[in-house]
């Protein structure tokens, strides 16, 4: 049998745990916001360095093939450049 006060320990520290890293998400999330404002107090476009940002993040045949298909579509449409 496992001790109910070891077990009530145990989950209090996956708690505390979970609880320390929510806060550290909030910081990071917040540094985010901060270098976006400074980039955009500079000039830049953040809506698309965000888009930039998310293209890095994609598998690059994943990528290209969706690149294709909507250089296809804006082709049909006549939105080609």
């Amino acid at each position: 049998m496992t001790d109910p006060n070891i077990a009530a320990q145990e989950l209090r520290q996956f708690i505390e745990q979970y609880e320390q890293l929510e806060s550290e998400k909030q910081d990071v999330t917040e540094r985010q916001r901060e270098l976006m404002a400074e980039a955009k107090a500079r000039g830049y476009d953040t809506k698309v360095m965000r888009k930039v940002i998310s293209m890095r993040r994609r598998d690059r045949d994943d990528l290209a093939e969706e690149q294709a298909i909507l250089e296809m579509y804006l082709d049909a449409l006549g939105m080609a450049q």
